[in-house]
């Protein structure tokens, strides 16, 4: 079976820098067009640039800090009406960038608890991702963006029940301010059959 609900393809060959930008937009048209301004208004590296479910684009990309910032805001500008959402995230967690390039994949074993976030965009579940590991000690089993989901996305993590709590919590929040979260749910020591669909 041939699946087209794979995250997007990130780019091997560029080094992931201490600063992510993202541009989401609802036509695919005019994320080309993003794509563009951003490397051509700051030394920045694109991770990916792509269309997205359901006719959506996404403009991921790496640099410092100030590079980034600039590229975001030059995106902004010529992203108009079509901008769905951005991000700028000076300091990613180390886990969120293995987790968009991962392709599927096992848990075997026990879990204390499992935290899901689901958001109506790409770049809120990053941010979700970005503050949930942030929060408190939980591992990211799964971070899945608007391929196969139609256009919303996810995030799973794991860990101690209390931990999975604060940072479900706080993730939730980051995007329920911005109404962009669609549900959030902790499930204390899920069966441990659960695991082989997680």
């Amino acid at each position: 079976m041939n699946r087209n609900d794979h995250n997007p393809d990130l780019r091997e060959e560029v080094e992931l820098e201490v600063c992510i930008g993202l541009l989401e937009t609802c036509s695919v048209a005019r994320g080309v067009e993003v794509a563009d301004a951003v490397l051509k208004a700051a030394r920045v590296e694109m991770l990916c640039a792509t269309p997205v479910h359901p006719g959506k684009y996404v403009v991921l990309f790496t640099g410092g800090v100030h590079d980034v910032r600039a590229a975001l805001d030059r995106g902004v500008q010529v992203a108009g009406s079509d901008l769905v959402d951005q991000l700028h995230i000076p300091q990613i967690h180390e886990q969120v960038v293995p987790m968009l390039k991962r392709r599927g994949g096992r848990i075997n074993g026990q879990l204390d608890a499992v935290g899901i976030v689901e958001t109506t965009t790409v770049a809120s579940s990053i941010v979700a991702a970005d503050q949930a590991l942030k929060t408190a000690s939980v591992d990211l089993i799964d971070l899945r963006i608007a391929n196969g989901l139609g256009g919303k996305s996810f995030l799973t993590v794991t860990g101690e029940v209390s931990d999975v709590r604060a940072c479900i919590a706080a993730a939730s929040k980051s995007a329920s301010d911005k109404g962009l979260l669609a549900r959030e749910v902790v499930i204390p020591r899920p069966h441990r059959d659960l695991t082989l669909f997680l």
